[in-house]
């Protein structure tokens, strides 16, 4: 009898884990999830595909004497934005995991410093009832 309520208390902490999982993955998710990986993706594809091009109409240009349609420094002015707006968006996204990472060591700090109290207090009632 006591193996099934050990196994029924075993399901319920079980379940528990699963939902508590479900939770993190969903706040996972919303900072920096599967969603966002593919527009990331999709993003560093763009940017790459339009610094390849800039770089290979100036290679042309040089070598074949094109007359392009843009100065010869402007490939390298949009490049070099085009680079500083991904470190930026980069940069941005490594602060939105920097606060959850945060977020997540304050709720765990919080909580060792309850368990710590619960069991200073325990300590304090089996000190003054030693013989319970």
């Amino acid at each position: 009898m006591s193996d099934e309520k050990e196994m029924e208390n075993l399901k319920a902490e079980l379940e528990s884990f699963r939902r508590e999982k479900e939770k993190i993955r969903k706040i996972m998710e919303s900072i920096g999830g599967s969603r966002q990986k593919s527009e990331d993706k999709f993003l560093n594809i763009f940017f790459i595909i339009i610094i390849f091009l800039l770089f290979a109409a100036d290679i042309l240009r040089h070598l074949f004497h094109l007359n392009i349609p843009y100065p010869s420094l402007f490939s390298i002015e949009l490049g070099v934005l085009l680079v500083s707006v991904k470190i930026i968006w980069m940069i941005h996204r490594q602060t939105k995991v920097e606060h959850f990472q945060f977020w997540i060591l304050n709720s765990i700090e919080f909580r060792v410093n309850e368990i710590s109290k619960r069991l200073s207090r325990m300590e304090q009632i089996i000190k003054e009832n030693p013989e319970q």
